[in-house]
């Protein structure tokens, strides 16, 4: 029998000599392999010419084809889904948390993972060529908290977007100390389609987070920014049932899209916000939905903080927002959701809702972790 020592190094060498193994297979592959020319086909139709080597999310990219990727290309989000009917590979670990069995069948992928080594047949979505890659101007910046900035982007090339309320673009961070090459984060549009010439997001500060670091550190006024889009699926669907908006942090861009979007078009349907915050500080752009109360007929803003301080003051809801959900909407008969936040918050509020009798099918959200 062996010393416990003894096998105990072997198995740490082994391990430490498998893993130098696969970073430098990760640092050959990146950097020695030459896949030379290939050709990417999507839908059948158009063709791209490509160098082989890089994800198949950044080579579209290159091509002025944008997928959209609320992580930016690091595999966390799922966002990224296209269809590859021949070349990409065998699934990668890093694909399977994100792909159900069905999606695998159909050979779907995330485009951020497979690597472009050979010609490839691609599927997606025909509103993703009309997505384009904007050149802007930060025109203004505002601090909603101490961790929430607000930016208005002026665009310059092309002046003028066309969204619906709700959506998201993907904003880029140049190299700077935290990134050696520029990198894409999703933000919701906070403005209202109406403003057409600028583009207004809320960015929550993340320790050590690449983008939000940025924003919040080094972007000034007058910068130019480069961002693509718009993305997204998250809209007010066009019925006459109860609106119930859930939201925390900056999940509250798209919501107050959506409702700005409602009073420039006179859409005129019973709304009820919750918004959750820990303190009173954790509060922002409560006199804009006052002001919407006044001015949407059937308007109603519940904020909420979980743990007010003592000079706070507060006279409001108290409670996590899910506590206040529960207690304040009786049934969910007639009512379809949209909730945009933490992946914890939502799925917290999707369990209330459908104790509630609201449908699966009649909740829509957008998860920014």
């Amino acid at each position: 029998m062996f010393p416990t020592a003894t096998l105990l190094v072997s198995i740490g060498a082994v391990s430490g000599i498998a893993t130098l193994l696969a970073v430098l297979m990760v640092i050959a592959d990146a950097t020695i392999a030459n896949y030379g020319e290939v050709t990417i086909t999507a839908n059948e139709e158009k063709e791209y010419v490509v160098r082989g080597g890089r994800s198949l999310l950044s080579t579209l990219m290159s091509e002025e084809v944008f997928i959209p990727s609320a992580c930016g290309g690091r595999g966390s989000c799922g966002l990224c889904k296209v269809t590859v009917t021949d070349g990409a590979g065998d699934f990668l670990p890093t694909e399977l948390p994100w792909l159900t069995e069905v999606e695998m069948r159909d050979n779907v992928r995330l485009s951020c993972q497979v690597k472009v080594k050979s010609d490839m047949r691609i599927r997606i979505p025909e509103e993703l060529f009309s997505v384009k890659q904007y050149r802007s101007r930060v025109v203004r910046l505002r601090d909603l908290t101490h961790d929430i900035k607000e930016v208005t982007l002026e665009l310059i090339e092309p002046q003028s977007i066309t969204l619906t309320a709700g959506q998201f673009i993907q904003f880029q961070t140049p190299e700077y100390e935290l990134t050696d090459e520029p990198v894409y984060r999703a933000y919701s549009v906070s403005s209202p389609p109406s403003v057409t010439g600028a583009v207004e997001i809320e960015v929550r500060l993340v320790p050590n987070g690449i983008c939000t670091t940025y924003v919040h550190t080094y972007l000034k006024e007058g910068d130019e920014v480069v961002f693509n889009g718009p993305y997204g699926e998250f809209y007010l669907r066009d019925t006459s049932r109860k609106v119930v908006c859930i939201a925390g942090g900056s999940g509250m861009a798209p919501i107050k899209a959506i409702l700005f979007d409602m009073l420039d078009r006179g859409i005129n349907r019973t709304v009820e916000y919750y918004f959750g915050a820990v303190t009173k500080a954790d509060l922002f752009l409560v006199e804009e939905m006052k002001e919407l109360e006044r001015k949407l007929p059937d308007f109603t803003f519940i904020p909420a903080l979980s743990a007010p301080k003592e000079e706070d003051r507060w006279d409001g809801e108290i409670g996590l927002i899910t506590e206040v959900l529960d207690r304040r909407l009786r049934s969910g008969e007639e009512v379809e959701a949209y909730l945009c936040g933490s992946p914890g918050m939502i799925d917290a509020c999707v369990g209330v809702l459908t104790g509630k009798g609201v449908p699966d099918e009649l909740i829509y959200y957008d998860k920014f972790a």
